[in-house]
């Protein structure tokens, strides 16, 4: 297929097992294609036909983005240089689940979770670390005996009962040695929420101290924790952290571009639930765009309050 065909499949997938969807955000250098949600689940999806070219940098900007929106990141792909990504198997990149359209399809559709994840070394999957370790004390079974079932070592099983993924072969043993079920489906909507901890909050790691706009600059002086982001309909996401505000903000003058850049953030804002404001250089007739707020430079700089900001994006980006 090629990736247009990917985007189209893969969004029809997620319409009909209930997700809204984006439109295909066609914006240059995008480092994402389409968002979807379904109840509290939210994916920022990334469509690839060879995953080879997902880089550190394309993986960041999507890391900051799923953060700024509430959701998580995903990328659907068709290949690597080595070959077709297998059906049923969540790969990662720079810590975020790549999977084929085929997987995500048996997921949504057939109710059919991948179980087995690629990594380092080989094909793994995670075992239920509470059941192994509860069955071994409650039916007093030796780490040595299960080591010897497994074929590891003691050391391993005492790791499986800790969360470390196990290859295929030593999971099937041990479940039937134990005649018990111990492998877990994964969630490919969901990267490891451990590394994820591990790594903090992109939005604080990727702060700027300098934005080199003079409207973000007002925004931060105001009281506003800004995040730059290149990447994207919008050029920053805008944290009032006391108030638990997150505002997708854009920079524009106001010409023909700068109504695709408000539409598109207002796609944003509807399915993440976060306002989106635009700064523009002169006045405008209207005080939004697709439910975008508008705010002139003129406006921004006589404001000094957060709160009075706040306001004024929440009032213009509820208007209809």
């Amino acid at each position: 297929m090629t990736r247009e065909e990917i985007v189209n499949t893969a969004r029809a997938i997620l319409a009909k097992a209930g997700f809204d969807v984006s439109s295909n955000l066609r914006i240059r250098s995008i480092c994402f294609n389409f968002v979807a949600r379904r109840d509290d689940t939210l994916i920022v999806v990334k469509v690839l036909g060879n995953v080879d070219a997902f880089t550190r940098s394309g993986a960041n900007e999507l890391k900051t983005i799923s953060e700024a929106l509430g959701g998580n990141p995903l990328v659907i792909g068709e290949s690597t240089g080595s070959g077709p990504l297998e059906d049923g198997i969540v790969y990662t990149r720079f810590k975020i689940p790549i999977i084929s359209v085929k997987t995500l399809s048996e997921y949504l559709i057939e109710d059919v979770p991948p179980f087995i994840f690629a990594a380092p070394g080989g094909l793994y999957v995670n075992l239920d670390g509470d059941t192994l370790r509860d069955i071994r004390t409650s039916q007093n079974i030796s780490l040595g005996a299960l080591a010897d079932a497994a074929g590891v070592s003691r050391r391993t099983i005492q790791l499986y009962e800790t969360g470390m993924g196990a290859m295929i072969d030593a999971a099937l043993r041990l479940e039937e040695f134990l005649n018990t079920p111990l492998i877990e489906p994964l969630d490919p909507f969901r990267y490891s929420q451990e590394e994820r901890q591990k790594e903090g909050n992109p939005l604080e790691i990727s702060q700027a101290v300098q934005t080199n706009s003079p409207s973000l600059d007002r925004m931060m002086t105001i009281g506003y924790t800004i995040t730059p982001i290149v990447k994207s309909p919008f050029e920053a996401v805008s944290r009032d952290i006391d108030h638990g505000i997150v505002v997708l903000t854009g920079v524009d003058s106001h010409d023909t571009a700068l109504i695709d850049k408000a539409i598109a953030a207002s796609e944003l804002s509807s399915m993440s639930k976060r306002p989106a404001v635009i700064i523009v250089n002169k006045k405008p007739a209207e005080d939004s765009i697709a439910n975008t707020a508008l705010v002139s430079d003129e406006e921004l700089k006589k404001i000094d309050d957060i709160s009075i900001l706040n306001d004024l994006i929440l009032s213009r980006s509820t208007r209809r």
